[in-house]
């Protein structure tokens, strides 16, 4: 499997660059094992990293997001179960802590030695992880969606489909209590896809995180954008995503009037 974490790599890449594609080889591989041990009928693939695996987005991303769709047969446990199981037959062992206690289950995946065998560290006692995360009490209003991808494995991805994947990246980004930049690196390319978002779905994630239906629709919503736009430090923003973009340019994304201006013209 070593082996064939290193095929990604190209002759002269640099650290940074290895460290992305290697995580994102951990998170397809997971992806691949959820649709095989049939847990796309409980949960489905969300956030950033859905844009990167399922529409190519060009960052890279740390997380794997799921929202949970089928309570009945839920177990996080047998998940994680599942997942060590798995990784263990592919040579790629990790330790994860799990955390219930909230309505997030999460669990913190990491890899011991595997850095230094990719050559990426010299110290077997760096780890890589990646973090995986279940919402398990979702805002109302999604809608699903199915995509067969072909990333080193082929299989079938359940996920929220494009207007509802923006509908929660809209809330990430203006509801946030921090700004965190690849959110907005995804928002530009939602405006750049000219996608219209699920308003039925963003209302429901604000009424649930601050108890009131703001009544975003397509009549309000580039005013909506407009004045949240204001709020927003670019600055800090593109500093937080520089290190997962494949191309550095693409900071000079990063400015007020152009994404207003885009807003003005994607939006009627």
């Amino acid at each position: 499997m070593i082996d064939v974490i290193k095929q990604q790599f190209k002759p002269g890449m640099g650290i940074q660059q290895k460290l992305n594609l290697t995580r994102e080889f951990l998170q397809i591989l997971t992806l691949k094992i959820l649709n095989e041990k049939n847990f796309f009928e409980q949960i489905v693939f969300v956030g950033g990293t859905s844009l990167r695996i399922l529409y190519d987005l060009r960052r890279f991303s740390e997380d794997l997001d799921f929202s949970l769709i089928g309570k009945g047969k839920y177990d996080f446990r047998k998940i994680h179960k599942s997942l060590s199981k798995e990784f263990d037959l592919y040579g790629l062992p990790f330790d994860a802590a799990l955390h219930q206690q909230k309505t997030v289950h999460s669990m913190m995946l990491k890899f011991s030695g595997l850095l230094k065998e990719l050559e990426i560290s010299p110290m077997a006692s760096q780890k890589l992880s990646i973090k995986l995360e279940i919402d398990t009490n979702p805002p109302a209003g999604w809608q699903l969606a199915n995509t067969i991808i072909s990333k080193v494995y082929t299989f079938n991805i359940v996920h929220y489909d494009l207007p509802s994947l923006y509908a929660g990246k809209l809330h990430a980004c203006f509801y946030r209590k921090f700004t965190k930049g690849r959110d907005f690196y995804d928002f530009i390319w939602y405006l750049g896809k000219k996608v219209v978002p699920n308003f039925t779905l963003l209302n429901s994630a604000v009424a649930q995180t601050h108890g009131k239906n703001p009544g975003i629709n397509k009549s309000n919503f580039r005013p909506y954008l407009l004045e949240n736009i204001k709020r927003i430090d670019f600055v800090q923003a593109k500093k937080d995503v520089e290190r997962f973009l494949e191309d550095k340019r693409e900071l000079s994304l990063f400015d007020p009037k152009l994404i207003a201006d885009t807003v003005m013209s994607v939006y009627s």
